[in-house]
């Protein structure tokens, strides 16, 4: 298997503290790879490292075989735009804007004509059954229905990668299983590799497999690439 996202030898140190520790992270196309450990353990600097938020000290990391953790912030940040999706624990909508303008917000920001966008936000959003509160404002939908608005909108445009740090930590279990049965579902018929976040044994078992993370270090191997 190729490796969409691939981080090697990832090194970082923060506040004096090293945080990552030569760590190995490789994510294929269609995949979701559970990524666990304690608090503190480096989960969510990673993440930041390997969609460029942050440049690590030593190591490298490369987006569909081309390095990028070398190139300039204004291309890592257009590169996060293009070919990353985000859903965070509490989904950071918009609040003033409705669900469906949040969703078609990435497609907005890249050029994207307004017709065009909203014709595909409103069918990912109609995908995850929350067609219904398409122009309702954050604040008049539940978290349930809020926090699968932020999955279409990390996948309305057609992303590599989606990385989802506890995007079910804030839901009771019914509701969470729905957000993960999207990223689940976005892997399979996207090919979108999905890098999922958590410290619930029952959501990591959503994943294909499992990396776990201690003190900056992978503890259980990524896989034999």
């Amino acid at each position: 298997m190729t490796a969409v996202l691939a981080g090697t030898g990832l090194t970082l140190g923060l506040g004096g503290a090293e945080v990552l520790r030569g760590v190995e992270m490789f994510l294929g196309a269609g995949e979701v790879v559970a990524l666990t450990g304690p608090s503190g353990s480096g989960k969510s600097t990673l993440l930041h490292v390997l969609s460029g938020l942050l440049r690590p000290d030593a190591g490298t990391v490369t987006l569909a075989g081309e390095r990028v953790d070398h190139l300039p912030d204004a291309v890592r940040s257009d590169l996060r735009l293009r070919r990353f999706g985000f859903v965070l624990q509490f989904g950071d909508l918009v609040p003033e804007l409705t669900v469906v303008e949040n969703v078609e917000l990435p497609l907005r920001l890249t050029g994207v004509r307004h017709r065009e966008a909203r014709a595909r936000a409103a069918a990912l959003l109609d995908e995850l059954d929350v067609a219904h509160v398409a122009h309702r404002r954050v604040s008049e939908v539940s978290g349930g229905q809020a926090q699968r608005a932020a999955v279409a909108r990390a996948l309305v445009h057609e992303p590599a990668v989606v990385l989802a740090d506890e995007p079910t930590g804030a839901l009771d279990t019914v509701t969470g299983e729905r957000v993960l049965e999207a990223l689940v579902r976005a892997a399979e018929t996207r090919g979108t590799a999905v890098l999922l976040v958590t410290h619930e044994a029952r959501v990591a078992a959503w994943g294909s497999r499992e990396v776990r993370l201690r003190d900056g270090r992978v503890e259980t191997p990524s896989v034999a690439w």
